[in-house]
């Protein structure tokens, strides 16, 4: 009994932040895989991923690459970290805003450039680069095609796209 109880509360936070982060009838709907541990969001595209990884960080604007990942073809990458890179379903196209926010954007930090800085557009990428600035703390989140990009915290390693969920889609070039 105890042991039932210890577990129940151990796996609802999970839950509850995979539940903000999904849309429609999807909230309820498990991950196949379950996400690791949440990772504090990047404060630039160069210090995201990669800073875990000890790897060093580029001073310039962002570098958004196409590359093969996996199972799921060639997508979008960091070009400083080789970290896939994905959109939210709930983001409307152009609307210089990011439906991300409060829990969601610790699970989903989002890809950003330095203030002044542009995103440069890497071997691959066909469709345009931009930046809207966050509404939760003024930095400029990367756009392709005027949706927001952001990283998966269940993401570890380049070539990982742990981040494929109802709602969340690594992005084709």
């Amino acid at each position: 009994m105890g042991r039932h109880r210890f577990l129940g509360a151990a796996v609802m936070p999970l839950i509850l932040l995979i539940g903000a982060c999904t849309s429609g009838s999807a909230a309820t709907t498990a991950p196949t895989q379950a996400p690791a541990a949440s990772v504090a969001a990047p404060a630039s595209a160069e210090t995201s991923a990669a800073a875990s990884t000890g790897a060093s960080a580029a001073t310039s604007g962002a570098t958004v690459e196409a590359k093969p990942v996996g199972s799921i073809g060639t997508v979008l990458v960091a070009g400083s970290n080789g970290m896939t890179v994905y959109t939210f379903a709930k983001d409307v196209k152009d609307s210089g805003k990011s439906a991300c926010n409060a829990g969601c954007i610790d699970k989903w930090p989002a890809l950003t450039v330095p203030a002044g800085q542009t995103p440069t557009a890497g071997e691959g990428v066909t469709g345009k680069l931009g930046t809207i600035t966050r509404a939760d703390n003024g930095t400029l989140q990367v756009t392709y095609n005027g949706k927001p990009l952001y990283f998966f915290s269940g993401d570890k390693a380049p070539g990982d796209a742990n981040g494929v969920y109802p709602g969340w889609s690594a992005v084709k070039p």
